[in-house]
């Protein structure tokens, strides 16, 4: 499953866009049990913007998918970047608690023009 994109219409003027996905759900490979967590996704648009619906479509996909929680970050930080072409992405999972640890997962692709010093 793949991500649709639109047109951003003032690429000139730098954004921060940021997303999340407060019921995000995979399976663990090992156990088969799920894992549940949250995602954040922030990113500077270039000439596309991502569309919210198939970006929703393409995280519930991962509902029936066995993949390490790393594994899904980095995952969905490459469709964004593959998809939309974005200045700036970054990818935060959060995932809940399992075996006694809560697991927060970071990843970023370029640097970020909006970043204050």
């Amino acid at each position: 499953m793949t991500i649709e994109t639109l047109k951003n219409t003032q690429p000139e003027r730098p954004l921060e866009i940021e997303l999340e996905a407060l019921e995000f759900t995979s399976l663990c490979p090992l156990t088969g049990a799920p894992d549940f967590g949250r995602l954040v996704i922030r990113y500077v648009p270039g000439e596309e913007l991502l569309e919210l619906k198939s970006l929703r479509d393409y995280l519930t996909s991962f509902r029936q998918q066995r993949i390490l929680q790393e594994e899904v970050v980095g995952a969905v930080l490459d469709e964004i970047v593959r998809a939309a072409a974005p200045r700036f992405a970054e990818v935060e999972g959060f995932f809940n608690v399992r075996g006694g640890l809560t697991t927060r997962v970071r990843t970023r692709f370029g640097a970020n023009p909006l970043a204050y010093a």
